[in-house]
C-alpha cells in the first residue's frame, strides 16, 4: 500500500470524524512490542485500542526502540541486573518513507515503520527510528534505548518524535486536525509547526493539545536552553527568539509549562489531578486551560472475561474455581522464577508496578515486628508477591528493589519477580487478592494498574490518590486508607500514618472478611470489577477525549 496519502484503513465513525495524530514516546499495545516502560505506555496502549474500537480518526507517532526500555534479569544473588537485548520485530511493515530532520545541526536520516490496525487491534501506528546505515553511529542510537541517561541524546529523542513525528505527519498527507501530545516529550513538534505556519504562534495553537501526567513540578523535564538551541530542538529559532516566544526567560527550558503556553487546551488524568495541575501551574501566566480527563484501560484486553461471564450468571462456584486457576496458573512463574510454592487458597497480596521512591514499594516491611506477625499468622495466612521495573539508572529504586529481594530469602511466602511487562502484569492481577498501591498522597496522577486489576478479580487497597477517589467505596468495592492533612505532615509522619491505617484495615477489615465471610468477600470483588468496567474502561476515555479535548 502507499503511505503517501494516508487514511485509517476502516470506516470512521461520524462522532471521531476529526482527524487526531497522537504523539507518545512510549506505547504498551501488546507484550511482543517492546517499546514502553510503565504506566504511560500501558496507558497510550489502551489508547490506541480503544481508537480502533470506536473506530476513531486517530494515528499513533511514536518511536521503534531498539533495545526497549531494558530486559530486567537477575544477578548471581538474584538481585536486578539490567540487559540491554536487540529486538526484531517481523510484524511491522516498512513504509518506504525516509526523510532528514537537523538534530545538533546535523542532517539525521529518519525512517518510519508501520503498525497494521489488524495485528493488534489498534489505531494505525507509526514507529519512527534512526538506527539505519544511512545515518553515522552516534545518529543511530537515538532510537536505541527508550529515556535514554545521557542528556544529549534524551533531547535529540525529543526532538525526533515531535519534529521527526510532524514531519512524517507532512510526508503521510495526513493533514490532522489536532495534534494531540501525551506528555511533553513531544513538544519540539510545535516549532516545527510554528515554522510551518509562518511564524504564526496563533496557528500552532489552534491544532496543539495537551496531556500532562506529572503532578510534581521536579517531575518535568527541564533543559538547559543553550543545549536544547544546539541540538536544533527550536528549529532554527534562537535563544531569545525562544524566550520571548514561550514567555520564560529562564535559561532552564521547562517543556511542560511552554506546552501548557502553546496548547489551546490541557488535561489532567484525574480529577485529583485535575486539582493539583491547575494549583501548580495556575502561577504561571498565559497558560491554558487544565481540564480532567481521568485515565483508564482496555477492558477487552485485560480483562478476565471468564470471571466476568460467571459474574453475571451469578454462577458462584465457578466464580471462586475460575479465580483459584487464575492464581494458581499465576503461581506458576512465582515457582518458576523463585523456587516458592504458592497456594491458591491462601490471602495474596501483591505489589507490582514501576519502582519510584514515592511509590513506596516496600512500606509495608517498614515495621519490622508488624511485617513478621503478618507473615507468621496462622488463622489468616498471607502470602505476598513484589513486581516491577525501576528505571535503569533509578540506584534507590534499584536498591529498594534489591533489599525486597535479600528479604524474600528468609520466607517462603514472599517473593520477588522481574520482568514486568504486559503479559506478567495481567498475571500478576490474576494472582491477586489484593492489589496494594501505597504512594504518597497527591504524588500519583492518576496510577492505572489497580484499574486493570479490578478486572481480574483483585481486590483494591490503597492510598487515596490518582483516580481511586473517584472509584473507592470502602467496603464496597474496595479499600482505602483514609486522607488526613497530609500538607501538614513530615514525610516520614505521612510514612507512619499510612503504615498504621494499612495494618490496621488489612488486620481488622480485610482478612477476617476474606476468611471467615467469603460471599461477602466475592461480592466486594465483584463490585469492584462492574465499577470499574463503568467507570474505567478505556473506550469512555477515548470518547471524552474526542467529546472534552478535542472538540
Amino acid at each position: 500500500m502507499s503511505f503517501r496519502h494516508f487514511k485509517v484503513p476502516y470506516p470512521v465513525d461520524d462522532r471521531y470524524a476529526k482527524k487526531i495524530a497522537y504523539f507518545s514516546m512510549e506505547f504498551g499495545v501488546h507484550q511482543p512490542l517492546k517499546i514502553y516502560s510503565g504506566g504511560l505506555g500501558f496507558l497510550a496502549g489502551s489508547h490506541m485500542r480503544s481508537a480502533y474500537e470506536l473506530r476513531q480518526n486517530m494515528i499513533g507517532i511514536g518511536i521503534l526502540w531498539k533495545y526497549g526500555y531494558y530486559d530486567q534479569a537477575r544477578n548471581q544473588d538474584q538481585t536486578l541486573q539490567v540487559t540491554w537485548m536487540e529486538k526484531n520485530f517481523s510484524f511491522l511493515e516498512d513504509t518506504g518513507i525516509k526523510f532528514q530532520i537537523n538534530v545538533h545541526e546535523h542532517p539525521v536520516w529518519v525512517k518510519a515503520y508501520y503498525l497494521n490496525p489488524e495485528t493488534f487491534k489498534t489505531a494505525p501506528l507509526f514507529l519512527l527510528s534512526t538506527d539505519i546505515p544511512e545515518n553515522d553511529y552516534v545518529s543511530q542510537t537515538i532510537t536505541h534505548r527508550l529515556y535514554d541517561a545521557n542528556v544529549a541524546t534524551k533531547v535529540a529523542q525529543f526532538i525526533l518524535l515531535g519534529v521527526g513525528g510532524a514531519k512524517l505527519v507532512d510526508e503521510l498527507n495526513y493533514n490532522p486536525d489536532l495534534y494531540h501530545l501525551n506528555e511533553a516529550h513531544g513538544l519540539s513538534s510545535a516549532f516545527y509547526l510554528y515554522k510551518k505556519y509562518n511564524n504564526n504562534i496563533g496557528e500552532v495553537r489552534k491544532k496543539l493539545v495537551f496531556t500532562t501526567h506529572t503532578p510534581e513540578e521536579a517531575g518535568n523535564e527541564k533543559h538547559d536552553i543553550f543545549l536544547c538551541h544546539k541540538m536544533s530542538y527550536f528549529c532554527g529559532l534562537d535563544v531569545d527568539a525562544v524566550k520571548k516566544l514561550t514567555g520564560n526567560d529562564d535559561n532552564m527550558f521547562n517543556h511542560s509549562l511552554a506546552a501548557l503556553r502553546f496548547a489551546k487546551l490541557a488535561n489532567g488524568v484525574s480529577q485529583l489531578h485535575g486539582v493539583v495541575s491547575r494549583e501548580m501551574w495556575g502561577k504561571y501566566d498565559h497558560i491554558c486551560p487544565i481540564i480532567s480527563i481521568t485515565n483508564a484501560q482496555n477492558w477487552r484486553y485485560w480483562a478476565d472475561k471468564q470471571l466476568y461471564k460467571f459474574s453475571e450468571e451469578g454462577n458462584d462456584w465457578g466464580f471462586d474455581d475460575r479465580k483459584k486457576y487464575l492464581k494458581k496458573r499465576a503461581f506458576e512463574i512465582v515457582a518458576d522464577q523463585t523456587g516458592k510454592l504458592f497456594d491458591p487458597n491462601v490471602f495474596t497480596i501483591v505489589w507490582a508496578r514501576r519502582f519510584a521512591g514515592y511509590k513506596r514499594a516496600g512500606l509495608i516491611t517498614s515495621d519490622t515486628e508488624r511485617f513478621e506477625r503478618l507473615l507468621s499468622d496462622t488463622k489468616f495466612p498471607v502470602q505476598i508477591i513484589w513486581a516491577g521495573k525501576p528505571y535503569p539508572l533509578d540506584y534507590p529504586a534499584i536498591s529498594e528493589f534489591n533489599s525486597l529481594v535479600h528479604l524474600s530469602k528468609k520466607y517462603k511466602n514472599v517473593a520477588v519477580l522481574i520482568g514486568y511487562e504486559l503479559a506478567l502484569s495481567k498475571r500478576m492481577k490474576q494472582a491477586a487478592d489484593i492489589w496494594l498501591n501505597n504512594p504518597r498522597v497527591p504524588r500519583e496522577a492518576s496510577g492505572t494498574s489497580g484499574m486493570t486489576a479490578s478486572m481480574n478479580g483483585a481486590v483494591n487497597f490503597s492510598t487515596d490518590d490518582g483516580w481511586i477517589p473517584e472509584f473507592i467505596n470502602h467496603g464496597n468495592n474496595g479499600f482505602v486508607v483514609p486522607k488526613a492533612d497530609y500538607g501538614k505532615m513530615s514525610v516520614q509522619e505521612q510514612d507512619q500514618y499510612d503504615l498504621d491505617k494499612m495494618y490496621e484495615i488489612l488486620e481488622n477489615e480485610i482478612l477476617p472478611i476474606y476468611y471467615n465471610d467469603h460471599d461477602t468477600w466475592r461480592q466486594i470483588t465483584k463490585n469492584g470489577m462492574r465499577d470499574v468496567r463503568f467507570q474505567f474502561e478505556s473506550n469512555r476515555m477515548a470518547h471524552e477525549y474526542y467529546e472534552l479535548l478535542y472538540k
